[in-house]
């Protein structure tokens, strides 16, 4: 799949309120077609909601939401993006080429065509091999990658991820977000990325958006990784591993880390803790 010019989501003047709740204020942001990038922000910010409110899984108290060009309703309906949590969420009673089919055959698609794209999707994620194992039988990290897999079955130009590698240890978690970008660089997804982690957040995305404590505001947005070679060609370090785990020592990584830090210090000392 390849990007197209159409921004992956725009969000004008976003507010969302849970009862007396107000949880996210004004927030405006356009996320580029193939473009990653990452929300940050102290516990209860409205990270999650903000990501919710972009699948339809919340409907914004104000403000606009356009997803590909079109609104976050029609979006979900037409599977515009794939969606992965903190858990896999698979279904231990399915194979695992079953529950990569699953949003496949929820919408219709006949079972060959189902099949064929869930098997080249494994074999994208490195999981042909145990494409009739059931997921017990899967590490945790294994068990994301199906689940990346199952949110790309639908050809998706976004991804949603909700701290999708938080329960994994830090050699997995490492790996894990390495394959990440390879495999957003080969479909062309863009991507949004929910994490508490500063690191991680720096080392994936092309931007890194910082947010206030409740009610959620973004406060900065910082620019992510850069690759450890001169120029603007990214591809290396969007599909090798080893190039990525190269940024992670050089000083532009050092000097990301570090805005992002201070830019959630002052935050928190213009907003206050959240209530």
């Amino acid at each position: 799949m390849t990007a197209t010019g159409t921004d992956a989501v725009e969000l004008q003047g976003v507010d969302k309120t849970f009862g007396s709740v107000w949880a996210l204020a004004g927030v405006d942001l356009t996320i580029g077609a193939g473009e990653f990038v990452s929300l940050i922000g102290p516990s209860g910010c409205g990270k999650s909601t903000l990501l919710r409110v972009v699948a339809d899984l919340e409907e914004p108290t104000a403000g606009s939401v356009a997803v590909t060009g079109t609104s976050a309703r029609q979006a979900r309906l037409d599977q515009r993006y794939g969606i992965a949590f903190q858990q896999a969420g698979l279904l231990d009673w399915r194979t695992v080429v079953e529950n990569v089919e699953l949003p496949l055959q929820v919408h219709g698609v006949g079972k060959a065509e189902r099949r064929r794209r869930a098997v080249e999707l494994l074999e994208l994620v490195g999981l042909a091999e145990f494409a009739g194992s059931r997921p017990a039988e899967l590490s945790g990290g294994m068990q994301q990658r199906v689940a990346i897999a199952r949110a790309l079955a639908p050809s998706p130009r976004l991804l949603l991820m909700d701290e999708p590698f938080g329960a994994l240890d830090e050699m997995t978690r490492e790996r894990m977000q390495a394959e990440l970008l390879r495999i957003a660089g080969e479909t062309g997804a863009a991507v949004l990325f929910v994490t508490h982690s500063i690191p991680e957040a720096v080392v994936l995305s092309d931007r890194v958006v910082v947010m206030s404590p409740r009610p959620g505001r973004i406060t900065e947005v910082v620019g992510g990784r850069r690759p450890p070679v001169s120029g603007d060609d990214r591809a290396a370090d969007t599909l090798d591993p080893d190039a990525v785990e190269d940024v992670r020592e050089t000083a532009a990584f050092f000097e990301a880390v570090t805005a992002v830090r201070e830019a959630l210090r002052k935050g928190a000392a213009t907003d206050g803790p959240a209530a």
